[in-house]
This record gives structure tokens, C-alpha cells and sequence, in this order.
């Protein structure tokens, strides 16, 4: 049986640059309760499954409480226990309730910063082969530099919930 429940579709959301934080002109995308998480083992499921597809580099933490964004590198969060109040696309985005099965996927500059979260809350982490994480404030000056490298981020070869032929292959589409 697959984790990944049958016919798992992402929202989509595009966020603006807000000229703090560039965002990109890729959709966020965010799987509600797509992964079936083994109860004795929620973070190894999750992990598998990025690591399946590709995504690597994995940790298991939760969200910074502070706006911050990645420049260099697309990442994905998925949910393993708990939940919590998360704000994507900067201060003029969007706050969502994550809970564990849930899944988001952040195109290169893509703001997020924890506004609550459960005592159990617990995230794992991942991003695409050959990118290296960095973790970047919303500050003028990183905003004119990552308006630079966001363009040179590669698209990842594989969606790390559905693979090569998942969601986000379609919906990742370079003008």
C-alpha cells in the first residue's frame, strides 16, 4: 500500500514579491493529508518518501518563528506529528494550519515563518539534489541579491510526495 493517498492534489498559491521577501513565480504548493504516516514511525514514512523521490538532505525540527526564506534552494516540509500556524509568502501572505500528514512544497524565496505551533509539532525537512540550503532574512539588500539566484535555481528532477510524473512536474512550468 502506498503512503501517498490515491489521487493527492496539491492547493496552489502564488505569493508577490512584497520587496522584502521575492517569493517566486512558482506556485507554493501544500498536500492536505496526503501521506498515511505510520503511527509508530511518522518521521521515517515521511522520509522515505522525499528520499524515494529524490529530495534529500532531510532533517527533523520544526519552523523558525522568525520570516526567513531560501534563496539558493527549493524545500519541502512535511508534517510528521502535531500541527501548527504557519505564515508562507511573507508578511502579506498566508497563514495555513499545518497538521501531520500535510505537505509543502516551497519554490526558491518562498517566506514561511512559524506564528504557533503544538507541543509535539515536529516537521521534516528536504530539498532537491546539488542545492545548498541557506537560510536568508528578509532584509533590502538579500532581497536585491536573491532576486539574482532565485532564476539559477534548477527545477527539481521529482515532486517528493508524488515523483516524476506528480503534481508539481505539471504545475512547475518555466515561462
Amino acid at each position: 500500500m502506498s503512503v501517498v493517498r490515491d489521487n493527492a492534489e496539491p492547493l496552489a498559491i502564488v505569493f508577490e514579491d512584497d520587496g522584502l521577501v521575492p517569493n517566486n513565480i512558482l506556485p507554493f504548493l501544500v498536500y492536505q493529508g496526503a501521506v498515511r504516516l505510520d503511527p509508530k514511525h511518522p518521521e521515517a514514512t515521511i522520509e522515505d518518501l522525499f528520499e524515494g523521490n529524490g529530495w534529500g538532505g532531510t532533517w527533523r525540527n520544526g519552523v523558525y518563528d522568525y520570516l526567513h526564506y531560501h534563496a539558493t534552494v527549493h524545500e519541502v516540509l512535511g508534517v510528521a506529528r502535531g500541527s501548527a500556524r504557519v505564515r508562507f509568502g511573507g508578511d502579506r501572505g498566508r497563514e495555513l494550519d499545518l497538521k501531520a500528514g500535510d505537505v509543502a512544497i516551497l519554490p526558491a524565496g518562498t517566506g514561511h515563518q512559524c506564528i504557533k505551533a503544538c507541543g509535539d509539532f515536529c516537521v521534516i525537512g528536504a530539498y532537491p539534489p546539488g542545492a545548498k540550503m541557506e537560510i536568508t532574512r528578509a532584509t533590502p539588500e538579500n532581497h536585491a541579491e536573491a532576486l539574482k539566484t532565485i532564476p539559477q535555481v534548477a527545477l527539481p528532477p521529482a515532486d517528493p510526495v508524488t515523483g516524476k510524473n506528480g503534481a508539481m512536474m505539471r504545475l512547475w512550468q518555466l515561462p
